[in-house]
């Protein structure tokens, strides 16, 4: 029987999320090839209605379009994704995040992911995410957190490009791992956001499961060279 996603997560680990809107965009088959060959296992897909944050990017039409055998990680920045989640599950997500600020029932929108079937195979599952801007406190994950199967922290605020990795997310993000220490399940953690070539060590150094990037790694075109750099600081840890 096929792994569900969370435990392909759990097992793998840890993994580099590769952000598929800093690749060439009119080359992003090639790209799309190279990260899969270069044993990338997800492609990130930041999606942004001009909302919830002040940028508008890609939909569900455009994750739908890439084909690939990496794992689809869609991060919904959006205002009140409820309606829009069957979209992204019928675009082929493997991961949805939602954002703990983006809506009033976000318990609802994580149990609604939870109940479909992933399109890829129907017996993995999706795995739910929810993702924590920079001001908003740990604790804030508490009503809802026995829905979600992956916390992320955002290491900026969403939505400003060229910023700079917030480095109170380090001391938020031990904040998080002593909370979820206290469930009786396996939830993921990942760090989204300002992530560097040089910030990505401190990342490393925190042991989060998933730790999303773009711009380290198209950084020059030197693409196979920054994978295999990233990749080492991850498993040295």
């Amino acid at each position: 029987m096929p792994e569900k996603i969370i435990d392909l997560l759990s097992k793998n680990g840890p993994h580099l999320s590769v952000g598929a809107l800093s690749a060439n965009i009119m080359r992003l088959d090639d790209d799309v090839a190279l990260l899969e060959r270069n044993n990338v296992k997800l492609l990130h897909f930041d999606i942004m209605d001009g909302l919830f944050v002040p940028q508008l990017t890609v939909g569900d039409c455009f994750v739908k379009a890439v084909r690939t055998s990496m794992l689809k990680d869609v991060h919904l920045m959006i205002s009140e994704p409820f309606d829009r989640i069957p979209a992204y599950v019928s675009a082929g997500a493997d991961i949805i995040t939602i954002h703990a600020e983006s809506c009033v029932h976000v318990h609802r929108c994580l149990q609604l992911i939870g109940e479909m079937k992933n399109v890829n195979d129907e017996q993995r599952g999706i795995a739910r995410g929810i993702a924590l801007n920079p001001s908003t406190p740990i604790s804030a994950l508490e009503p809802f957190i026995d829905e979600a199967d992956i916390v992320f922290l955002i290491a900026v605020n969403p939505g400003f490009s060229g910023q700079k990795f917030i480095e109170a997310t380090k001391r938020r993000f031990r904040t998080l791992r002593e909370m979820l220490k206290r469930q009786d399940r396996r939830i993921l953690t990942g760090i989204d956001g300002g992530v560097t070539r040089t910030t990505i060590a401190s990342c490393a150094e925190l042991e989060a499961d998933i730790v999303v990037s773009g711009s380290a790694v198209f950084e020059n075109r030197r693409i196979e060279e920054n994978i295999d750099y990233l990749h080492k600081l991850q498993r040295i840890s």
